[in-house]
């Protein structure tokens, strides 16, 4: 008797999983899935850009009618931080541009947001603005240092997106 009880509980078993398995399967096969999607998750920063020009004590810079092709991807203020602004891009290329802001000492900041770049000595005419050319291994960037603010425009992608990121910027203070 316990041989035949045996046989089928092995039985009962693999029914059971046939019967996963299809459900799993009619699962897989008919509930859509995009696996070309990029699993990039964008932001809405338009709250933490009215908090943090409101805050700042320095005119907030955010970039004024790029494509849609810009995404943002990550925004923060940090008041207790020297007044850190960051607003991070994936520009159309999918490389990295960040505009980053602070109060507090402008090597240091600029060190820190462009992962150790250094200055170039040359500098970038954008609009009526000049930059400072920083390069380095991982980032480049454009830093712009007046009075009370640290600008840096910064990332991975080339010193164009770079530009065109500068170029777009206003600051404003709420």
């Amino acid at each position: 008797m316990a041989s035949t009880k045996g046989k089928q509980t092995v039985r009962d078993m693999v029914l059971s999983m046939t019967v996963i398995g299809a459900v799993v399967a009619s699962i897989y096969v008919f509930i859509p899935h995009d696996e070309k999607k990029d699993p990039t998750r964008t932001v809405d920063y338009r709250v933490e850009l009215i908090t943090a020009r409101r805050a700042a004590p320095y005119p907030v810079a955010a970039p004024v009618g790029l494509p849609e092709t810009w995404r943002p991807t990550s925004v923060s203020y940090r008041g207790q931080d020297e007044d850190a602004w960051h607003l991070g891009f994936l520009d159309p290329d999918d490389e990295y541009v960040a505009v980053e802001q602070s109060s507090g000492p402008a090597e240091r900041f600029i060190g820190m947001v462009s992962q150790q770049a250094t200055k170039t000595g040359r500098t970038q005419q954008v609009g009526s603005e000049s930059w400072q050319r920083w390069e380095g291994p991982k980032y480049d960037a454009l830093v712009r240092v007046e009075k009370g603010v640290t600008t840096v425009v910064t990332g991975t992608a080339p010193h164009e997106q770079l530009v065109k990121m500068a170029a777009a910027l206003e600051a404003k203070k709420s």
